[in-house]
Parts: structure tokens; sequence; C-alpha cells
């Protein structure tokens, strides 16, 4: 695998698409979702309208997040745990505009029971949006689609680091059983050596048994030869005289 196709770089890739996206969802929060001129009904469908952008945008954000798990666990345990921090935070900053976009929600529907409009972002300003809720479709489902084949591109990268993983994985199951195999039959080796010393130790138990018969029978021939000899001159001296 090249560096360019790393789980490391495919993380910090859905990393850096996720903070630009959620730079994205908080100007809106802080714009067009929370801001609507007083008293203007036009207003709060536009806030209305620029709300659903946005959680068509937590969607995706949160679709980046999960393929930033499923990468996640490609990379090697011994390096993860700053990753899994990062992930971690990423994911407690989405909770975050999630919380201020059902704020927002709220803030909508009372504002529309009470008949109101005043301005609920971050900064507490009131302003007017110039985008209309019904208009511009087009480039709306021109982005829904680059959307989707952006999520289509991300799952395939997703998809072959898994492949890659999976391969690597039966790699190193396949060296194991031949490490096995060998580990087995360097066993059955030592078992045969064993036996074989098994009996080579009898024989040479049985021949050292045998050496010290050998050794006793020779002194016992030695002596009788030397009794015979001394019986030999023994007669020869005294039977001369």
């Amino acid at each position: 695998m090249s560096d360019a196709e790393s789980p490391l770089s495919i993380f910090e890739s859905y990393e850096h698409d996720f903070q630009d996206l959620i730079r994205e969802i908080k100007s809106k929060l802080d714009g067009e979702g929370s801001n609507a001129s007083s008293g203007s009904r036009l207003a709060t469908e536009q806030r209305k309208a620029a709300l659903r952008r946005v959680e068509l945008e937590l969607d995706e954000a949160d679709d980046l997040l999960s393929q930033m798990q499923l990468t996640l666990q490609a990379i090697p345990k011994s390096i993860r745990t700053p990753y899994t921090t990062r992930h971690s935070n990423a994911k407690s900053e989405l909770t975050r505009c999630k919380n201020r976009s059902r704020e927002l929600h709220a803030a909508v529907s009372r504002s529309e029971v009470l008949g109101t409009s005043g301005g609920f972002g971050f900064g507490g300003s009131k302003g007017a949006s110039s985008d209309s809720p019904y208009g511009n479709e087009r480039q709306r489902l021109l982005a829904g689609t680059e959307t989707l084949d952006d999520g289509s591109r991300r799952l395939m990268d997703s998809q072959r680091i898994a492949l890659e993983t999976e391969e690597q994985g039966a790699d190193i199951l396949r060296n194991l059983r031949v490490q096995r195999e060998q580990i087995e039959n360097s066993r059955n080796m030592l078992n045969t050596a064993d036996a074989s010393i098994g009996r080579a130790s009898g024989t040479l138990k049985k021949m050292i048994q045998q050496m010290y018969r050998q050794r006793v029978v020779i002194s016992l021939i030695v002596v009788f030869l030397v009794a015979v000899v001394i019986l030999i001159l023994w007669f020869k001296l005294f039977r001369s005289r």
C-alpha cells in the first residue's frame, strides 16, 4: 500500500473534510439558521430552509465520522491512540452542532407559534437571509449528487482498505500455518532423535556390560595362566633337586 493510500492518510483526509464541513455548519448556524428579520414570515421560512440544509450537512458529517471510525480499525494499535482521541473530539464537536441545530429548530417552532422572529444565534444578532427555501432546487440536487458520489468514493476506499487488510490477515494465517507445520515436523524429528538416542544408550549399556564381562574373563585367564606358569616352574625347580 502506498503512502497516499495508507490508513493514516485516508483518516487525515476524512478528518480534513469533516473539519471543513463543521465550519460550514457552524457558519450556517451562526448566520442563516439563527437570524431572521423581525415580523417576516419569509425570513422564518428562510431560516427553516437553512436549517434543512444544515441537517443534510450534519448527515454528511455523520457519514464522514463513520468513515473515520472504519479507517481507524485499519491503523496499527501501536499508533492508534492519538487518532482515537481525534475521532472522539470530532464526535463531540458533531454532537454539539446537532444539539445547537435542535435548539434552533425548537426556536423556529416557537417563533411560528408565537408569531415572532427574534434572533437565536450564538451571538444573538438579527439579519435576513437572501436564500429562498423554494429556489435553486437544481443546485441542491447537484450538491446532493456530488455528496453521494463523494460518499461512494469514500466507501470504495474503505472497502479497498478492508480487502487489503483481509489479504494481509490471510497471508499472516498462511505463514502461521507453515510455521506450525515446521514446528510439528521439528517436534517429530526431536521425538525420533530422542528414541534413537534411547536405543543408542541401551546399546552402549549392553556394550559396557559385555566389556566388563570380557575383562573378568580375561583376568581369570591371566590368573590361570600365571598359576600354571608358577606351577610348572615349581615342579621344574623342586623336582630337579
